[in-house]
């Protein structure tokens, strides 16, 4: 009984009574429809959701237990389609941030094991975004990076390693090409 008890909770761990109750509400609302309901009913189930966010589309949340406590979203943030956020750890996006279409962050990871089974034990580490970034279409964040304020993740890009305020980082893995202002341009051009 006790092998079939073990079976139930592995296979009942991602089982999700307020994101099952989101998808319900939220099923009627195809993507770019609904984008300011989706973050009310989160947050109404619990999730940290600055106010003027809009999320275009539900994101995909994995990672056990509790994901309302590991997601922490600023105000007036943007959330595109087919975002993946996964929380065995800590995910916090502080306000202004935009995230492109199919953006995965990742806090979790498995060790490198022997040969016989080189995915070795989950290992989960926070990830953190500064205000005003941007995460272009399908970058990938990897878990215990943080991405500085202001910074944009080019897309495609699958950021390894910690990335500073005010740059543009692109590639695989990410590196800073570009130093960009640390505020907007003025309007005039003599």
């Amino acid at each position: 009984m006790s092998k079939l008890l073990q079976i139930w909770k592995e296979e009942t761990t991602g089982y999700q009574l307020r994101l099952m109750v989101a998808h319900l509400l939220l099923a009627f609302f195809p993507v770019y429809s609904g984008s300011r309901i989706r973050p009310a009913v989160l947050r109404g189930l619990g999730f940290k959701i600055g106010e003027g966010t809009v999320i275009m589309g539900m994101p995909t949340l994995t990672g056990g237990r509790n994901l309302h406590q590991r997601l922490s979203i600023g105000r007036n943030c943007v959330v595109n389609i087919g975002v993946l956020f996964n929380m065995g750890e800590r995910i916090t996006i502080q306000d202004g941030v935009a995230i492109g279409h199919q953006v995965m962050i990742l806090t979790e990871s498995h060790g490198i094991g022997p040969a016989e089974r080189r995915a070795a034990e989950l290992t989960a580490r926070p990830v953190a975004v500064g205000a005003g970034a941007w995460l272009g279409a399908r970058s990938v964040l990897l878990p215990g990076i943080s991405v500085g304020a202001g910074s944009v993740i080019a897309s495609g890009a699958v950021v390894s390693r910690d990335i500073p305020e005010n740059v543009l980082a692109a590639g695989v893995p990410a590196r800073v090409v570009k130093e960009l202002a640390d505020r907007p341009e003025t309007g005039s051009r003599g």
